[in-house]
């Protein structure tokens, strides 16, 4: 995990191919900051944000740390000319975007200097991304919290078959919250990996201390995939997944459905830490993750698990 002998290390500048995921609710600039200071990448969330917020979050991320930062960017975004122009006037250096058609705003970028990624969730769109010319590539098996691919691959199968497919740098996520975990993505062909769940669950996340909590409880099976109509998302299974699930039963009315979740409903459980009432986005990787802990003692360990995870023989 040495920067000049991995292609993702190498391409960000860091220390390390580990990349915090620009999560919704979660990804302010004291998170990204962290991270990027204990020798990972950190994303700013961008898709929680307005302009100004945005701005500011870049603007405090530079005083806070002198390593590589980017902003992680969902194409859909209603302000997405606006945001793009935030971050070529604050010199962002990497974007990560996610959820629309990286040939967009790739080229824009990187005339800029910008090293661009784009996330994906399967091999299809991961060859487009590689004729779109970015500079990485970031595959997301079905585990992952939050928005998701609608084939429903899982990161074990989804990585070796991307990495059979294209040439660029690739960055493994979904399902990754352990050292023995970034090891066997690694082994797999990833070039490094995207943690979001795990990083959601410390100290500097800008997520409502209520969630931060829930997270360290969820177990197996509390997580789950719905809302396929829309876009393909994982929450755990609360009273407003309940209602939506009554939605199902009616007829899968798309309206209805809309409706329900156009009250802020992230916002709402999330940031303002609304366990019942609130959409709450997280990985099946959850599970695994029982205390909230600084974003230097996450590192520590998952450095740690990995120099320890060894190769079993026959």
């Amino acid at each position: 995990m040495v920067a000049t002998q991995n292609r993702i290390s190498t391409l960000f500048n860091i220390k390390y191919p580990i990349i915090q995921a620009g999560m919704i609710w979660h990804s302010g600039w004291r998170l990204a900051s962290a991270v990027s200071n204990c020798g990972g990448l950190g994303l700013i969330g961008a898709g929680s944000m307005y302009p100004d917020i945005l701005r500011e979050n870049i603007q405090k991320c530079k005083q806070a740390t002198d390593k590589p930062f980017g902003v992680n960017v969902p194409m859909l975004y209603p302000n997405i000319e606006e945001i793009i122009q935030i971050i070529l006037e604050e010199g962002v250096k990497i974007v990560f975007t996610s959820a629309g058609n990286p040939k967009t705003y790739t080229e824009t970028l990187q005339k800029e200097g910008i090293k661009v990624a784009h996330v994906v969730s399967s091999t299809k769109f991961a060859v487009k991304c590689e004729d779109a010319g970015v500079d990485a590539i970031v595959a997301e098996g079905f585990e992952a919290g939050g928005h998701n691919g609608r084939d429903e691959t899982t990161t074990f199968c989804l990585i070796p078959n991307v990495k059979k497919h294209i040439s660029k740098p690739l960055i493994a996520a979904g399902g990754i919250a352990l050292g023995s975990q970034i090891k066997a993505a690694m082994i797999l062909g990833a070039d490094g990996v995207q943690i979001g769940s795990r990083f959601a669950a410390t100290t500097e996340a800008s997520a409502h201390e209520n969630w931060k909590k829930k997270i360290t409880e969820l177990q197996e099976g509390d997580t789950h995939l719905t809302l396929k109509e829309l876009a393909p998302v994982r929450m755990v299974k609360n009273k407003f997944f309940s209602e939506l699930e009554d939605i199902y039963q009616i007829g899968r009315n798309k309206d209805a459905l809309v409706a329900s979740l156009g009250r802020a409903r992230a916002k709402r459980g999330m940031f303002e830490g609304d366990m019942e009432d609130g959409e709450l986005e997280i990985g099946q990787v959850s599970a695994l993750i029982d205390e909230v802990l600084p974003v230097e003692t996450v590192f520590s360990h998952l450095l740690k698990e990995f120099e320890e995870t060894k190769m079993p023989t026959f």
